[in-house]
């Protein structure tokens, strides 16, 4: 991973800085090629389109109801990153009742007002957003031109009246064929929106950015409801005023849901904050408890992280960070719970896993994070990370439990060389010495091949009983990062 944000040379400075001109050379060649094939067809369609009042009427129409869309719901704001809405109920209209070249400009129309009303982020990005939305839709606009030639339009159209024929509604064949047009229409701006993503992002899979199940069920409810809003057209524009209410009302509660989301994650890291961890894990182990399950707990601290930050500055620890919880999101399973504890600190609830399988899960992160490594314009960064495990039951009862007993075995990790996983031993809580956080452990003896395993499951279960209860999270919390910069 490279460090993009790059200081300009000793006496030059620069005015005016594209932030596009700071991304991979892929992303900028991409995003260049996607704008100059997008300008190049708008271009050729400006001197192809025949420009009719009733298709003004109907596209001026749309562009309103999106406009009044966008000012209903701006005061939400807009996630951070790729973000899904529901303007594609006013887009997908135009791509099918009207010329392409509306279907390349609508999406500038909307554009221009989203940058100037909610966000002003990068320009590129607002621009490259509109040619994948323009081409998508104008993609989709001449393929259902081609599969459904329009029959000879009616003689006059009032402005209220959709000025195009309307058999093809009451044709089956052809209203398939404007659905397939529809279902085009979003994976092509899906594929164009995601590759460009990859390319930003090369440690993220491409095909978690394509598809998912939530992804899919967004793209279907998109698709149906401008079905609806472009039947609603072609039977009378009129009808946008009752097609408008709903769809405001489905955009709040997207934008809201995404929001939610973004809220339960860490900015930095992508994974989930400490609040939200501790809520689903909370739940996790009641669930694990009920079904009589194993789980598992891995407390995971990079090693010298505080000197990563004096030497190569924040910037470079903040990609160090990033590029850990990428790799440790790679190393488990979907079910798995990965946050961020705070500081430098990780933690990983492991569902329907046992002890010594959780060992060998931690020293797999461990030796991933080995391998990986952060480029900077003077050198290679890399560091190691040292990672404690504790398991339900044998190690603790609930997840304040878990925590301290996973910190005891952190703090043994620590002291005994770092770079290591080490398994809890309940011994440890009544030997006095201080955990890695500040609680309670002493150091156990250090396993050859790196994983220390001082306790087995057929120990007693005795858990680190002095520190359960809020008293240690609060204790976890506090202490952890003050302590984890000396290490």
């Amino acid at each position: 991973m490279r460090q993009r944000q790059q200081e300009a040379p000793e006496g030059l400075v620069w005015s005016w800085r594209c932030p596009l001109f700071d991304e991979s050379f892929p992303l900028i060649g991409y995003v260049l090629a996607v704008l100059a094939c997008y300008f190049t067809i708008t271009g050729l369609a400006v001197t192809e389109t025949t420009v009719t009042a009733g298709d003004v009427t109907l596209f001026i129409g749309l562009m309103c109801c999106g406009a009044l869309c966008v000012e209903a719901t701006r005061r939400l704001g807009q996630p951070s990153g790729v973000w899904r809405d529901l303007l594609s109920a006013w887009w997908l209209p135009v791509a099918l009742l009207l010329p392409p070249l509306y279907a390349l400009v609508a999406p500038a129309v909307l554009g221009l007002l989203i940058y100037v009303r909610v966000r002003r982020g990068a320009l590129y990005r607002r621009v490259f957003s509109t040619a994948a939305l323009g081409l998508a839709g104008a993609g989709a606009s001449a393929l259902f031109r081609w599969l459904a030639p329009a029959v000879a339009q009616a003689q006059a159209a009032d402005w209220l009246t959709y000025p195009g024929p309307k058999a093809w509604l009451m044709r089956p064949q052809q209203a398939a064929l404007a659905v397939a047009c529809a279902v085009a229409f979003i994976v092509l701006n899906t594929c164009l929106i995601a590759i460009a993503a990859w390319l930003a992002d090369p440690d993220a899979r491409l095909a978690d950015m394509l598809w998912d199940r939530e992804r899919m069920l967004l793209d279907l409810t998109e698709t149906c409801v401008g079905i609806l809003v472009t039947i609603a057209c072609t039977l009378s524009a009129i009808l946008l005023v009752i097609a408008l209410p709903p769809v405001i009302l489905l955009q709040r509660s997207l934008l809201h849901s995404q929001l939610k989301a973004q809220a339960r994650n860490d900015p930095k890291t992508g994974v989930l904050n400490a609040g939200a961890w501790q809520g689903e894990a909370a739940l996790a182990i009641a669930r694990a408890q009920r079904h009589h399950e194993p789980l598992a707990l891995l407390l995971a601290d990079v090693d010298h992280f505080k000197m990563v930050n004096d030497t190569h500055g924040h910037l470079t620890g903040d990609a160090v960070l990033r590029t850990l919880a990428t790799e440790m999101r790679q190393q488990v399973r979907e079910a798995d719970l990965v946050g961020r504890f705070g500081g430098e600190e990780f933690v990983i609830l492991l569902t329907a896993t046992g002890a010594a399988e959780a060992c060998q899960v931690a020293d797999r992160i461990r030796r991933g994070a080995c391998v990986v490594k952060v480029l900077t314009p003077d050198t290679i960064v890399g560091v190691t990370v040292s990672i404690g495990v504790a398991a339900l039951g044998s190690h603790g009862a609930d997840l304040f439990e878990l925590l301290a007993a996973a910190d005891i075995a952190l703090y043994r990790a620590k002291n005994t060389g770092r770079d290591r996983v080490c398994l809890y031993d309940p011994a440890d809580a009544t030997s006095g010495a201080t955990g890695a956080t500040g609680m309670t452990g002493i150091p156990g003896i250090m396993g050859a091949s790196g994983i220390t395993a001082a306790a087995s499951l057929n120990d007693a279960p005795g858990g680190p009983a002095q520190l359960s209860g809020a008293a240690t999270l609060r204790q976890h919390e506090l202490i952890g990062r003050q302590a984890a910069e000396g290490s």
